[in-house]
């Protein structure tokens, strides 16, 4: 008799077929990658098949994987698209979970169609993803920044973002009100100071 995790296997295979461009298991997780044109009909099919039933998405993240799997010999192991959002689903009528990968094709406008009509909770979850990556949703009703202030500039969950950011904002009392202004760092002495207590004696 199949296993719950092969069984689903099949299911998908089944349901999805050619629509599917890779399938792994593992960590006893499935992970399904499709391309963008096939990303809502893939997804309508995970909600509404009665094999299937993926009823909750439960998160919905961006990530970069410029620099992945580099080992620090300067070779650039990873060959792949840069920008990937990320899906986990729950069906909680046959209690299974599902991951769906989708690279977006254009690094430099990364952009993927919205899933807000198929599961409503996407919404906050893709604003984050803009926000933080800078990859767009297509109709998205509400695309705007979740997290950070309405003047940042830039998304700085990119691999390629300054560690320290590119402004800063402080309070300004002449003004009154909050400024903002390119990042200033004074240069100091990292050599650390050794503080020794006088007559202190080590026996």
């Amino acid at each position: 008799m199949a296993t719950k995790l092969e069984q689903l296997s099949a299911n998908l295979q089944a349901v999805l077929g050619a629509k599917i461009s890779k399938q792994t298991v593992a960590l006893g997780e499935i992970t399904l990658e499709c391309s963008v044109a096939e990303y809502l009909s893939v997804c309508r099919l995970l909600r509404d098949d009665v094999g299937l039933q993926f009823e909750q998405l439960i998160d919905l993240c961006g990530v970069d994987y410029q620099a992945y799997g580099e080992d620090g010999s300067g070779d650039d192991l990873y060959k792949g698209a840069r920008y990937a959002v990320v899906c986990h689903f729950l069906s909680v009528t046959l209690n299974h979970r599902l991951r769906l990968r989708v690279f977006a094709q254009d690094e430099e406008f990364p952009v993927l169609p919205t899933l807000v009509d198929i599961w409503p909770v996407a919404n906050w979850f893709e604003r984050e993803a803009f926000d933080l990556y800078g990859i767009m949703f297509e109709n998205h009703p509400d695309l705007r920044r979740l997290l950070t202030d309405y003047g940042f500039v830039g998304h700085p969950f990119r691999k390629d973002f300054p560690m320290i950011g590119t402004v800063e904002m402080r309070y300004d009392p002449e003004q009154q009100r909050v400024i903002y202004q390119p990042v200033s760092i004074e240069e100091r002495n990292n050599v650390p100071r050794i503080i020794r207590s006088e007559g202190t004696h080590h026996g």
